[in-house]
């Protein structure tokens, strides 16, 4: 098997920061030391890491690959979207399989694994989307947790999709809770957003910016109440995805001070734009997402950046569904499709690439957290919560050597001119960066280093999930 070592630099995980050389064989960490030399291990191959933070391979947990979505797909198929999050840092992605109405939920698991398989960079697995709860949809629940899909994605949004009523929520919750998996939440009220978005529309406001001013937070933040209370009823683990509300946050802290089973992720998006970039005509589509960017004044950034800090807020996941703003090559016609009609543009930002060397910037080199958090955010804490842990998640011996090398000084600018995400603009454009991925290693194999992309599609084999380690 060949070896690698990687000498001289800073070790960190989300427990320890320590100077030491980490030797690689084959797939898997073999030995932190201190000095490689003083034992006199040596290696086929050695990496110099001065001056680097030797980090884990980052863990993305919600992502959207050719995801069907308001009479389009979204822009990142598996092969260019696992190619861009390596060139982003991130060694794993979980990705949402979907069932629809009246299809079994394993059909759509296929389907999807289907679509994956042969075509990923880097490893992956899969959230299930439940969008039709009945009996054969419960059953199927325990035959998926067998197939390694170890957490169901319900929605309170989107009437006529995806939505569930809370008798189907409490149905599913209560599988969930007998074999042991995960109920992701999309927490919005729908049915109360439609009226106000039907209101909206017959008023003549059409503009993106009015989709961030009828899903108001206060209605992610009962959302979120609900969905708490019906996860203490049924005893189900629940981990509410793409949180952006101070509100919503409020009813997690006061859960999780309540010792409740309750977990949370942000995203980037939320961190580090607002309502403003909705506006400007027909341009804030590019922000076009749900949740909606949410404004800066009532201070909702800094809450989620301190919930960050104070682990209320566990994960920072990207929620990555691209859209193009003209017509995508494959695709065709995607962000137009709401042109005079906010409510038709397909919600969705890309950002699979960005979320280590964003939150590294606003988080580490701005100084609201520790390079530890860092780790524990973007790459344990979503490996313990859903199932890869130790394989996944951290520099440990016997774990996958999904290793990046990242330099904490070296500033760059984020812009779609020099992304690799299949997608025609950046949410980020002329953004101003401090901290680099420089070298990527996907389960012992250098797939990234001085900007050349070294892997291959298929490299990336499916993980079977096993269940949490984030009970409280």
């Amino acid at each position: 098997m060949k070896s690698v070592l990687i000498k001289n630099g800073s070790v960190v995980t989300a427990t320890e920061t320590m100077s030491a050389d980490v030797l690689v064989r084959g797939s898997k960490v073999e030995a932190i030391v201190s000095s490689a030399d003083a034992l006199g291990l040596s290696a086929d191959r050695v990496i110099d890491a001065a001056g680097m933070m030797v980090i884990p391979g980052g863990i993305d947990v919600h992502t959207h690959m050719e995801l069907p979505f308001g009479g389009t797909l979204s822009a990142d198929t598996f092969e260019t979207g696992s190619r861009a999050a390596a060139w982003g840092g991130t060694t794993t992605m979980v990705d949402f399989a979907v069932q629809t109405k009246g299809e079994s939920a394993m059909e759509g698991f296929e389907q999807w694994m289907a679509k994956a398989e042969g075509e990923c960079a880097i490893d992956y697995g899969f959230h299930m989307i439940t969008g039709d709860i009945n009996e054969q949809t419960l059953k199927e629940m325990d035959m998926l947790v067998d197939e390694g899909v170890t957490s169901f994605k319900m929605f309170m949004a989107y009437p006529g999709v995806y939505y569930s009523d809370d008798g189907e929520i409490v149905r599913a919750m209560q599988k969930a809770a007998e074999n042991g998996s995960v109920i992701a939440m999309h927490a919005e009220n729908g049915i109360a957003i439609d009226v106000f978005v039907e209101q909206a529309l017959a008023r003549g406001e059409t503009d993106p910016i009015n989709h961030g001013l009828v899903r108001k937070s206060v209605l992610e933040g009962e959302a979120t109440h609900r969905a708490i209370r019906l996860a203490e009823v049924t005893g189900a683990v629940l981990y509410i995805v793409h949180l952006s509300a101070l509100e919503a946050l409020d009813q997690v802290i006061k859960a999780r001070d309540e010792g409740r089973n309750v977990f949370a992720e942000t995203c980037p998006q939320y961190l580090f734009l607002d309502l403003e970039h909705l506006g400007g005509g027909f341009e804030g589509a590019k922000y076009v997402c749900s949740p909606p960017l949410r404004d800066r004044a009532a201070g909702h950034q800094e809450r989620l950046w301190q919930g960050l800090r104070t682990d209320d807020l566990q994960v920072v996941s990207t929620d990555h569904c691209p859209f193009c703003m003209g017509d995508h090559h494959t695709f065709g016609t995607q962000k137009q499709l709401g042109r005079g009609n906010f409510a038709a543009i397909p919600n969705g930002i890309p950002g699979v690439e960005n979320r280590m060397e964003l939150i590294f910037d606003g988080g580490v080199s701005q100084g609201r957290i520790s390079p530890n958090r860092f780790v524990e955010i973007t790459a344990t804490a979503p490996a313990k919560m859903f199932g890869l842990f130790p394989q996944k998640g951290t520099i440990a011996v016997g774990s996958d050597a999904d290793i990046v090398l990242l330099d904490p000084t070296r500033t760059h600018t984020l812009s779609a001119a020099t992304h690799h995400m299949d997608v025609d603009y950046s949410a980020y454009e002329g953004l101003e960066v401090t901290g680099k991925v420089e070298t990527v290693m996907s389960k012992g194999k250098v797939i990234i280093e001085n900007g050349r992309y070294l892997g291959s599609k298929g490299d990336g084999t499916y993980l079977r999930r096993g269940t949490t380690m984030m009970l409280r």
